[in-house]
């Protein structure tokens, strides 16, 4: 479970679209206090900071359309609340490209 601190322009299809993914699972955890993936590290970074995690949200869904991708799953923004910028890192931008670039995928690292 990863969200990127990265330009999503930067992510292959597949990161892009898993970490969609992963992100409105996130937001379900949080937003409905469900108990799976709560104790997650990658959860666990966006508490009180939903309004970053939404507007990372947005940064995705704009990304996704310049490819082409139809985008049917939008976020309550009345529950986007807390900080609107994520500053904790589990793994800092410059070693999420180095991660990127060691999977060999078509990420522009």
């Amino acid at each position: 479970m990863r969200i990127w601190d990265i330009s999503p322009a930067k992510l292959c299809r597949n990161h892009l679209l898993g970490e969609h993914r992963e992100l409105h699972a996130i937001w379900s955890v949080l937003t409905k206090k469900k108990k799976g993936y709560s104790r997650h590290p990658e959860t666990l970074r966006w508490h009180g900071k939903l309004k970053a995690l939404f507007l990372r949200h947005k940064k995705l869904v704009a990304e996704m359309k310049r490819r082409g991708y139809c985008h049917k799953s939008a976020l309550e923004a009345k529950l986007a609340t807390g900080s609107y910028k994520q500053y904790r890192y589990i793994t800092n931008p410059v070693q999420q490209l180095k991660i990127l670039k060691n999977k060999k995928c078509n990420c522009k690292t």
